[in-house]
């Protein structure tokens, strides 16, 4: 049985998201195959992800210093701790993100500063920066408004490159990107672009669903 963390980065109802309806068509599936694993859900949007900011930085002077920390440093640094725990404890992460702008929701860049930390998801050696948290499988589901994966847009397509090189810098290299694109540049094939997109989506959930034994 395999622990399952669902993360989405979208404030819109599922119903108005094209992210957010592939991720539920593709957790659907998914649970036809494996009925056992536990869902665990993190909409971003809804909990406390604490941004690394003034406080947070001051925090971790202290602590490098010994130092005390006051009542809000340490419920700040007490709730990065259990996302990172949280992150970590999960056999499979699956992250469901739109594209803003060429870019992610800050959210989810604020929840990534929260489980890429120093010593805990990735150690600095004399090799080189070395990720701490292999034998996790990643799903990425994305919903764009153009067409990314081709033609010339293609070189704008930062956001699944730097979840995949994030991922892969905290040793995560089982890692899978289904997308939906091109329903806002091409409405009037709306149904026909998600329905194809859906039908990968299911296929991928299968797949990702097989048995999994952690490194």
């Amino acid at each position: 049985m395999a622990k399952v963390l669902y993360v989405t980065a979208n404030p819109k109802p599922v119903d108005m998201s094209f992210s957010l309806k592939l991720g539920e068509s593709f957790l659907k599936e998914y649970q036809q195959h494996s009925p056992e694993d536990t869902i665990e859900r993190l909409d971003l949007y809804k909990e406390d992800i604490p941004f690394i900011d003034g406080l947070v930085l001051g925090a971790w002077g202290k602590v490098a210093q010994n130092e005390e920390l006051n009542d809000e440093e340490q419920r700040v640094l007490g709730r990065m701790t259990e996302l990172l725990e949280q992150f970590m404890a999960a056999d499979k992460v699956i992250f469901v993100t739109p594209m803003w702008n060429l870019s992610y929701p800050p959210m989810l860049k604020a929840y990534i500063d929260n489980i890429v930390i120093a010593g805990k998801t990735f150690r600095y050696t004399e090799q080189g920066a070395q990720g701490l948290a292999s034998g996790k499988r990643v799903m990425h589901i994305q919903g764009r408004g153009g067409i990314y994966s081709e033609g010339p847009a293609a070189e704008f397509e930062f956001t699944d490159k730097y979840l995949r090189s994030i991922m892969g810098f905290i040793g995560i290299t089982d890692y899978n990107h289904i997308f939906v694109e091109g329903i806002a540049a091409t409405p009037d094939k709306a149904d026909e672009i998600f329905a194809a997109a859906e039908e990968r989506a299911r296929n991928a959930a299968a797949e990702f669903a097989k048995d999994y034994q952690r490194a």
